[in-house]
């Protein structure tokens, strides 16, 4: 059949048209017939009951309008029985109460059903007509009424509960399960009446009691005890909520336990004698450490209130580390130390603080306050990389080496002053290269990878170019040697490096008197060098150089001496003279005379390596000291390696020599960087050019404010920029 063609039909059901006519007694005789059903279901008895029959009795009352009468006699019967029940529980003694109460509860939940079952009818048609509460919510409301909010039961009620817990909470065990069937009823009855009649006196008892067993606690547990106490509490607290409390009410009582035993002893604890945050950070104890971080995260200010403890402490000891005088004497003990430290921290960071980036940002910042508090990091930065690749990664594998490289990289990043620590670092591996005293050429030029990738290539290309000029030397010395082979014959063998004077750090050429030998061997190569280069000046570094001579002792013991170029300027002045003053040597070789006190230190003074003797004997170089060869020297080794007494920090006046050519090299780099800004801002006032230029050199070094006035002015001269002429601190830039 189509619908859609015929109308629809509406189907009604309307009641008889005559008058059908009721025994006046039949609502009376019918409630009674329902009432003693009723009776029966609470009384166990309903086995006997036909429930078709009592369902057809309570529909026809409704369907002759008795609806009323059937709603207000189940209230009443209800109320009733619910009363005779109050007072069985009431009655109930002891530990009996709760069981009885329980029972109780199961026996109505269960009457309440089959009378919901019987009154299906009323409960479809004539509540929700005439807005009354459903058959089973109103059983729980009378049930709460008459037996929850009974005078003699609610508070027993509450009581008991508590006293419970309170008992599980010093150890003893209890029925969990009929606390949970207790707890569940009360969430059955409605939210309301489980945060009214239990939880709201219940958060407020436990806050009571960990109030004072917090208190109890802090007075006879060290810090470390009394956060593994709060931890378990904490998490007995989430076992019980999860046992038999309301879900919603962990949130709740978690939060009364972190108040009363975290929040309100938080800097008590951290800063406890002996055991406080600060000794757990010195002792390394990660467990009590992560704890503490798991706990403090859960309230407000919990995790700043540690990170600033740690910052200051770390920032203490990290200055303490680097203005310890006994520290400051062995540079690489220094990074060591300082590499330890980071190490420590980064430790920590990781197994207590889940890598918790505001902790390893503060960790960061600690450190890049307190290295730069010692002017001298980057020099001695620089001196440890000096002394790993010369000989401190001898046989460590390539993984390990990258390790160390990472972590200097890492200091490195930390320096204000980048550009102090280059100047160093190239003085240093020139030394490497030249002595060739490197480690591994893969290490050094992975290093200088790292920096590239760090400052760009404009300050590594330099030193690719030193390793080009390293080889190229080889090819140059292959050469000479095929130029001059019939002329040499037996003279002494020269290797020269030569070194581009821009890629190299600059010194200045300080000459000393060569030996005849070595001086004519040396114009030989300049000839044949400036032969086949054109354009090209060399100046000799002597300062720089190497040489190893045969020496004859006294009981014709021969040994082979690896001496620096100014030890053998020296050494070969005693083929002719028995004995030569210190101003006779001085005379003779023009050696610089703090160099010169060096090298006759490490010929005289030093301990199976003195060649040569002095008078009067002392550590120390006099100008009347007086020299003669030691015939008494002897060695277990052919070849002996005479070190120079190695200033290896740089004295006062090196150091504010070195100190001059980083302030020089900067003056450029200031002038290009206002230059770059003014250019694009073209007008720029005094303090915003002060801080462009700031921000854009400070990945290489703090520009000092009065420098970079002083560079303003300089191109002010040189007609770069001009001076607003209403405004003074206003800067035009001149194309």
């Amino acid at each position: 059949m189509n619908s859609s063609n015929q109308k629809k039909r509406n189907f009604q059901i309307e009641a008889f048209k005559h008058k059908v006519v009721v025994d006046p007694k039949y609502a009376d005789k019918t409630w009674k017939i329902l009432e003693h059903a009723i009776t029966e279901i609470y009384n166990h008895n309903a086995s006997g009951l036909s429930f078709e029959e009592l369902y057809r009795n309570a529909y026809n009352m409704v369907l002759h309008k008795f609806g009323e009468k059937l709603y207000s006699g189940l209230v009443g019967t209800m109320t009733l029985h619910l009363q005779e029940m109050a007072k069985t529980i009431e009655a109930a003694q002891g530990n009996l109460f709760l069981e009885e109460l329980n029972r109780k509860w199961n026996d109505h939940n269960k009457a309440l059903q089959m009378i919901r079952d019987i009154l299906m009818y009323m409960d479809r048609t004539f509540i929700p007509s005439n807005r009354k509460t459903p058959v089973h919510e109103l059983g729980l409301n009378l049930w709460r009424d008459n037996v929850i909010h009974s005078s003699k039961i609610q508070t027993r009620l509450l009581d008991t509960l508590l006293e419970l817990i309170q008992k599980e909470r010093t150890g003893e065990i209890i029925n969990r399960g009929l606390m949970r069937n207790i707890i569940k009823m009360l969430m059955d009855l409605g939210s309301s009446v489980y945060q009214e009649d239990f939880e709201k006196h219940f958060l407020e008892v436990s806050a009571d009691f960990y109030r004072a067993e917090s208190q109890d606690f802090i007075e006879c547990c060290d810090c470390g005890d009394y956060l593994k106490k709060a931890e378990r509490r904490l998490n007995e607290e989430i076992e019980r909520v999860s046992l038999y409390l309301d879900s919603k009410s962990e949130t709740k009582i978690t939060n009364v336990v972190e108040k009363e035993m975290i929040a309100s002893h938080m800097l008590r604890l951290v800063h406890m004698d002996n055991s406080g945050l600060v000794n757990m950070l010195i002792d390394d104890k990660y467990e009590d450490l992560g704890r503490m971080y798991n706990l403090f995260r859960r309230v407000p200010n919990g995790l700043p209130t540690i990170r600033d403890v740690m910052t200051s402490h770390l920032r203490e000891t990290g200055k303490q580390l680097v203005t310890d005088a006994e520290k400051l004497k062995d540079p690489v003990e220094f990074v060591q130390c300082l590499l330890n430290e980071k190490d420590k921290y980064d430790k920590i960071i990781n197994l207590a603080f889940s890598n918790d980036k505001t902790f390893q940002n503060a960790l960061n910042s600690s450190f890049e306050y307190f290295i730069n508090l010692n002017p001298r990091s980057p020099e001695f930065i620089s001196l440890f990389v000096d002394e790993k690749l010369r000989k401190g990664l001898k046989g460590v594998s390539e993984e390990d080496v990258e390790t160390i490289l990472d972590k200097v990289m890492m200091l490195f990043r930390y320096l204000q002053e980048k550009d102090v620590f280059e100047k160093y670092y190239k003085q240093h591996l020139a030394k490497r290269l030249l002595s060739g005293k490197t480690v591994s050429d893969d290490a050094e030029r992975s290093l200088i990878v790292k920096l590239k990738t760090e400052c760009g290539y404009q300050f590594t290309s330099k030193l690719e170019g030193m390793f080009t000029d390293m080889k190229t030397s080889q090819d140059t010395m292959q050469g000479f040697y095929a130029a001059y082979a019939a002329e040499l014959g037996d003279s002494p063998t020269l290797v020269v490096q030569v070194l581009t004077t821009g890629s190299w750090p600059t010194q200045p050429s300080i000459t000393c008197n060569l030996p005849a030998e070595m001086s004519a061997l040396c114009e030989k190569f300049r000839s044949y060098y400036l032969g086949t280069h054109t354009g090209r000046r060399l100046s000799w570094q002597t300062n720089m150089g190497t040489a190893d001579l045969k020496a004859i002792f006294g009981k014709g013991q021969k040994h082979e001496l690896n001496v620096s170029t100014y030890q053998m300027c020296v050494l070969m002045l005693f083929n002719s003279a028995d004995r030569l003053s210190y101003k006779e040597i001085e005379q003779a070789t023009e050696i610089p005379s703090s160099d010169l006190r060096r090298c006759l230190q490490s010929l005289a003074c030093v301990k199976g390596k003195n060649v040569l003797r002095k008078e009067p004997m002392s550590k120390d170089i006099g100008e009347e000291d007086a020299f003669f060869v030691n015939d008494k020297f002897t060695s277990k080794f052919y070849k002996v390696k005479i070190g120079t007494v190695v200033a290896q920090k740089e004295s006062e006046p090196e150091k504010q020599e070195t100190r001059q050519r980083v302030e020089e090299d900067r003056k450029p780099q200031i002038e290009a960087a206002i230059v770059r800004i003014m250019k694009s801002r073209r007008v720029l006032d005094h303090n915003n050019i002060i801080a462009e230029v700031t921000k854009q050199l400070q990945s290489r070094f703090l520009a000092n404010p009065g420098e970079i006035k002083k560079r303003i002015e300089s191109l002010i001269e040189r007609d770069f920029l001009e001076r607003d002429s209403s405004d003074r601190r206003l800067y035009r830039y001149l194309a």
